[in-house]
């Protein structure tokens, strides 16, 4: 009985831990900035969020991603599953210096959207034959993903200082 008491405190525990750890140690989320889209009584509000991230192995190009987050206790403790909508533009904002080789439907880019199995992923591919960088954001599972996508692409043109 003794031990019992004790296997079941410390699983809460763990899970308490993990938790506290997990809530702290999550990916900041609307850093650029947010939309509410639906008002939630209890916990924050459902929103549009975006964010920018820059192309690792591509100096000079930024890339704007904006996604559906579910508010509400769910959102609040991380573990409600977020749409797959989502949103891309990417732009050269610098002169653009590649660093290294660029391998078609490279992840630049991941996000979860749900507590395991759901990711965001942002991929590149370069077209050789135009001179451009193709962005695609997608969400999907580990059992089955989504055809929800957005694309955009940045041409490889000379930079003029201003």
């Amino acid at each position: 009985m003794k031990k019992t008491r004790i296997l079941i405190g410390g699983g809460i525990l763990l899970l308490v831990l993990f938790f506290g750890w997990w809530m702290f140690n999550r990916p900041e989320r609307g850093t650029t900035g947010s939309i509410s889209t639906h008002f939630r009584w209890l916990g924050p509000d459902d929103k549009i969020v975006i964010d920018a991230f820059d192309d690792p192995k591509v100096q000079g190009v930024t890339c704007h991603i904006a996604r559906a987050q579910t508010g509400g206790l769910k959102g609040e403790l991380g573990v409600a599953e977020d749409t797959s909508d989502a949103s891309i533009a990417c732009r050269q904002i610098g002169p653009i210096k590649i660093l290294g080789d660029l391998k078609d439907g490279e992840r630049v880019f991941d996000e979860r959207r749900s507590l395991i199995f759901k990711k965001l992923q942002v991929v590149r591919f370069f077209d050789r034959q135009r001179n451009v960088l193709v962005y695609v954001a997608y969400s999907d599972r580990v059992i089955e993903g989504s055809p929800k996508n957005s694309i955009s692409t940045v041409p490889i043109m000379g930079w003029v200082a201003p």
